[in-house]
């Protein structure tokens, strides 16, 4: 799947967002009116998933940092870190993909790439955990499926440690 697909920055010159639809209003309008402002606040970054040598965008995510108040993770993670308030972690903000797109695996491609690039960034600012807030229950399933675990205050919040995506290889 690789050779026929590339998952890179936004770019808003070469890449088309008007004509993304996910099906999700908060989502589309995220794409086509915010991202590139974020890009260049520096408060989130946004990756999208095109064919090669395409502009048509067929999915995207969105990468920023944050933090895990301590208390919030279960004892069994916590008690091999240090007695900190708050953890470092990476936030998987947005994840969307085309409905035109949908059945083919691409959110799955999409979380794979976002995992893989907050696991690599981890060894160079310091993250213990990737962090996701899913829009409903589907999403928080989908986000189960690859090993989030959600907190329990929150349903729909869930987290997966740096350690755990290290073993997904």
């Amino acid at each position: 799947m690789s050779e026929k697909y590339v998952i890179e920055p936004l770019d808003t010159q070469k890449h088309d967002r008007a004509a993304f639809s996910s099906g999700v209003a908060p989502l589309d309008t995220y794409l086509k009116t915010q991202a590139s402002q974020e890009v260049k606040k520096r408060v989130a970054a946004t990756y999208v998933l095109c064919e090669q040598d395409s502009s048509v965008i067929i999915g995207y995510y969105t990468i920023s940092t944050a933090s895990i108040e301590t208390t919030q993770l279960p004892e069994e993670i916590t008690k091999r870190l240090p007695r900190y308030n708050a953890l470092p972690a990476m936030l998987i903000g947005r994840l969307a993909v085309d409905q035109r797109y949908r059945g083919w695996r691409l959110g799955e491609y999409l979380l794979v790439n976002a995992l893989r690039r907050c696991l690599k960034l981890s060894q160079e600012i310091g993250a213990m955990a990737v962090l996701v807030d899913a829009k409903d229950e589907g999403s928080a399933q989908f986000y189960e499926r690859y090993g989030f675990r959600r907190f329990e205050d929150r349903p729909l919040s869930l987290y997966i440690a740096m350690v755990e995506i290290q073993q997904l290889g």
